[in-house]
């Protein structure tokens, strides 16, 4: 019993050496490499001022925001205005497009920087593959309202030049942009298009790392080309993918605001609102603005990306070793 005693009072001396331990040795590493620290500093004062501080304005979400009365001194409602967004017409519309819109983006955009990556790392011509590179890299640097304007006046139904191929070879012409099936097929892949070179890069780096042995002896072994992407180049890119999955995953909500915007017409709206462009209406272009309103269903949308991020993480990391935390 002494000796037990005498152990357990021996603990907190211990840990508080361990804790003063490290404390020292954190004022020594920020003394000896104080630019280092310094240079740390300035992305987190960014994130405090930028990406915390506005924080604070989510609480008008909770109240009837007047500007006159500010912040505090408006009225403080609960959750009156996510009541009001569950139960409004609009909900279920709002909802399923933007989800829809998120799931077919993700679905359909993700293989195709791998795919592209993967063609890219076995091309031995250099002059073709900086080419391919440039061509496909180029469109993600164009303007959205640029892009848009590319593309309503491609699918022109009188004077555009996919419907003047149509027309050439006999079909009909479709309005393309008048007709609400479309509009997710032409956002979707116009997007792909515009992205797929840019997201490569990360992944044409991933397959740079790895182990040229794995490559020499699978070629050793007699393994095609297709053999090496599937046993060797996959499995080395994977935990990349995977992190950029559990990032895309948290961003299934957010799925633009300008591109949906400028892409919008009376024709095809009732499959192009989506929720970004809602609480634009709601909280500025509408005549009656409501702050608290559109607030809430902004704050809604975060709730629901972080949670599905959370959820998404955990998920990848039972399934395997990789995850952001």
């Amino acid at each position: 019993m002494e000796i037990s005693a005498n152990k357990s009072s021996a603990l907190p001396a211990v840990a508080g050496k361990k804790k003063e331990s490290y404390l020292s040795r954190l004022k020594k590493n920020a003394i000896s490499h104080w630019q280092l620290y310094l240079f740390m500093l300035l992305p987190i004062i960014y994130l405090v001022i930028f990406k915390y501080v506005p924080m604070y304005g989510a609480l008008i979400a909770f109240k009837n925001y007047i500007p006159t009365k500010g912040v505090w001194g408006s009225e403080w409602v609960g959750l009156k205005h996510f009541d009001r967004f569950f139960h409004s017409y609009e909900f279920v519309r709002v909802m399923k497009n933007t989800v829809l819109l998120s799931l077919y983006s993700l679905v359909a955009g993700f293989p195709f920087p791998i795919l592209l990556a993967l063609s890219l790392n076995y091309v031995n011509a250099r002059f073709f593959k900086k080419t391919v590179q440039m061509v496909t890299y180029a469109p993600h640097f164009i303007s959205v309202v640029v892009m848009v304007g590319i593309i309503l006046q491609m699918l022109d139904p009188r004077i555009g030049l996919v419907q003047t191929i149509m027309k050439f070879f006999g079909m009909s012409a479709i309005n393309f942009m008048g007709v609400p099936e479309w509009f997710s097929h032409v956002f979707v892949w116009s997007g792909i298009w515009q992205n797929v070179g840019f997201s490569c890069i990360i992944y044409l780096a991933a397959l740079a790392a790895v182990d040229p042995s794995l490559h020499e002896a699978a070629v050793v072994d007699g393994a095609s080309k297709l053999r090496r992407m599937w046993h060797v180049d996959l499995p080395g890119i994977m935990p990349v993918a995977v992190i950029l999955l559990i990032m895309n995953t948290g961003h299934v909500l957010d799925i633009g605001f300008e591109k949906v915007l400028l892409m919008q017409n009376p024709l095809n709206l009732s499959s192009a609102e989506v929720i970004d462009t809602f609480v634009y209406k709601v909280g500025l272009a509408s005549t009656a603005i409501n702050y608290s309103y559109s607030s809430a269903i902004g704050l809604f949308k975060s709730v629901i990306n972080l949670a599905l991020l959370v959820i998404v993480n955990r998920i990848a990391r039972k399934l395997g070793e990789t995850s952001l935390w």
